[in-house]
């Protein structure tokens, strides 16, 4: 069985798209679907919906005008390897967005992402208490995540 989020932008479906799967290496649009003729949702010929994949999520992406906007509840994790890519990755995203606490970006659509190094996981669930705590006490002073610090209170 298939599953995929479903997103929707009031506006710019397409550019939000092709911005993400270039962003985000393994990413692609699957499809695209054009508005058949001029109505309310857009003119003749304009894509109004895409199937995509950021990584190896399924997305389908929507532009049907306003209505609720993206928000803390539904956000994408990245975790890349290295600190360039998550530079890279933070750097792009935060572009025409709006960066937040604990590595959270929203971007210029409105979308929320958190972008996080791949080792964070095992950092935050390490059997002893006093590194996760450390860890955490760490990440709650960083906009953007930067893994040598994190590993440094990991350490101790």
């Amino acid at each position: 069985m298939k599953v995929t989020q479903h997103l929707w932008f009031e506006k710019d479906v397409e550019a939000a798209v092709r911005f993400y799967t270039a962003l985000i290496p393994g990413s692609k649009i699957a499809e695209r679907s054009a508005v058949m003729a001029d109505n309310p949702s857009g003119e003749a010929g304009s894509v109004k919906i895409l199937s995509f994949t950021i990584g190896d999520q399924n997305y389908m992406a929507i532009e049907a005008g306003p209505l609720d906007p993206f928000n803390h509840s539904f956000s994408i994790m990245v975790e890349p390897e290295t600190q360039a890519e998550l530079d890279r990755i933070w750097d792009a995203l935060a572009e025409g967005g709006t960066v937040e606490q604990c590595g959270w970006v929203r971007d210029r659509w409105g979308l929320c992402w958190q972008v996080a190094p791949a080792r964070m996981r095992e950092l935050m669930s390490d059997p002893d208490p006093a590194v996760v705590k450390r860890v955490t006490e760490q990440m709650m002073t960083m906009v953007k995540l930067d893994i040598a610090p994190l590993e440094a209170a990991a350490r101790g």
